[in-house]
């Protein structure tokens, strides 16, 4: 099966738009000391050129509102965003509310869709994917936050862990154990619960990219679910569909996280060279000097092997659909944290202190980069499920395949008569 990544011209164009709008539009917003409520203010007619462009919630097919892109497509809309954080809110299609989205139209019946999809589509509501917990640490299926049916309604226990916009948000997804004698992964469902429902509290948090928990666009959460009663119509799906639902919404969206790397990835690389071309150190410039030379090298092959590593995973899920691609989706994953890693140190060391200062981007770069190798599934954790369905495929053998030896032997029954004949002529 061939690949093919073009895109026609018109959408060329389309993201030839989005560069200069995210550079000259919402960059200058990084540097203002923005809070949640002024951020939204100033992205609200920025949101409005956007939709007038036909670039709103791409993530969405037309049936749901969106334009239906696909996925080659919309990565190649992602690269542009990743260069500026917050830029998808402006775009309608910021983590965790694109994926909320897809999850209720995949889903949703219409009422769940009318009344939390469209208008989360809108720009009009806030959603958060409460998931994880403190101390399951990779294995979901050891989740406790419960759903217990009552009557007419499900009553919700449990503590979840690092909720991203769980305060922020005007209703939580939440997984919870429906099932517990079912088998394992049919243990569990998702509700929609509304965040100001009674018994939901919220603790915001630091991190490592935001120790004050006052970002603009992301906050992370810890959820206290006690004896919250929410109607059973709000089941997402069926009982027991929970991590079935879950794939469906975490493999696409890694497509998208993947080619934000690469915005941030080609950002920081482009600080790189300006630095070393402009800067002299005993007795020449930066980029004269062999090491420097390596790490620009390095660099450069690396974000373009990874770009091609997503937008083949990106083609694959457009192509077979996402539980075909699993092994593509997986490998972007672990790859590209340690890759754009990678290309901020070497800027970082190439500015120096001033690199390690908060008068350059870099550093919070640095800081909130270090997430990807944990969010999504840890990265040691893909690497297993990628190693244990490639090794499937092979057989154990007493000699190796390649052994010379038995293969020449092999060889000489097959072709030793014409070999014969051959010499002799």
């Amino acid at each position: 099966m061939a690949f093919d990544f073009s895109i026609e011209p018109e959408f060329e164009e389309k993201l030839a738009w989005m560069r200069t709008f995210v550079r000259e539009e919402i960059l200058p917003l990084e540097v203002l000391d923005l809070d949640h409520r002024t951020y939204l203010a100033l992205a609200a007619p920025l949101k409005q050129r956007v939709k007038a462009e036909g670039l709103w919630a791409a993530h969405l097919g037309p049936d749901h509102g969106g334009p239906g892109f696909g996925q080659v497509k919309l990565g190649l809309m992602h690269e542009v965003l990743g260069a500026c954080e917050l830029a998808p809110p402006i775009f309608g299609n910021q983590a965790p509310d694109s994926g909320n989205c897809e999850l209720i139209a995949i889903a949703g019946n219409e009422q769940q869709k009318r009344d939390w999809m469209t208008p989360l589509l809108e720009g009009r509501l806030l959603s958060a994917f409460s998931m994880t917990e403190v101390g399951t640490g990779s294995d979901p299926t050891q989740l406790t936050t419960s759903a217990v049916r009552d009557g007419d309604d499900y009553v919700i226990n449990g503590t979840k862990w690092f909720i991203t916009n769980g305060e922020r948000a005007d209703f939580h997804i939440v997984m919870a154990l429906t099932s517990p004698d079912a088998e394992r992964h049919k243990r569990y469902s998702m509700i929609i619960v509304p965040r100001h429902a009674p018994g939901v509290d919220v603790r915001v948090f630091g991190v490592m990219s935001d120790p004050d928990g006052k970002h603009p666009v992301h906050e992370e959460c810890e959820v206290f679910y006690r004896d919250v009663r929410v109607p059973a119509e709000n089941l997402l799906g069926g009982e027991g569909e929970g991590f079935a639902l879950a794939q469906k919404r975490l493999g696409p969206g890694r497509i998208h996280h993947c080619m934000r790397w690469i915005g941030v990835s080609n950002r920081a690389f482009d600080m790189l060279c300006e630095r070393v071309v402009s800067k002299s150190v005993h007795g020449g410039l930066l980029a004269e000097k062999q090491m420097v030379q390596d790490w620009v090298a390095l660099s450069a092959a690396e974000i373009a092997s990874f770009r091609l590593l997503v937008l083949h995973a990106a083609w694959r899920i457009d192509q077979v659909g996402a539980p075909a691609a699993r092994n593509e989706i997986a490998m972007i994953k672990y790859h590209g944290a340690t890759m754009m890693q990678n290309v901020l140190d070497r800027a970082i060391q190439a500015y120096g202190s001033l690199g390690f200062s908060c008068d350059m981007p870099l550093e919070q770069m640095y800081r909130w980069a270090r997430a990807s190798r944990l969010y999504d599934g840890p990265d040691e954790v893909h690497k297993v499920a990628v190693a244990r369905r490639m090794l499937k495929g092979y057989t154990p053998a007493d000699t190796p395949t390649e052994h010379v030896p038995t293969r020449r032997a092999a060889a000489l029954v097959k072709y030793g008569a014409a070999l014969e004949a051959a010499k002799r002529a």
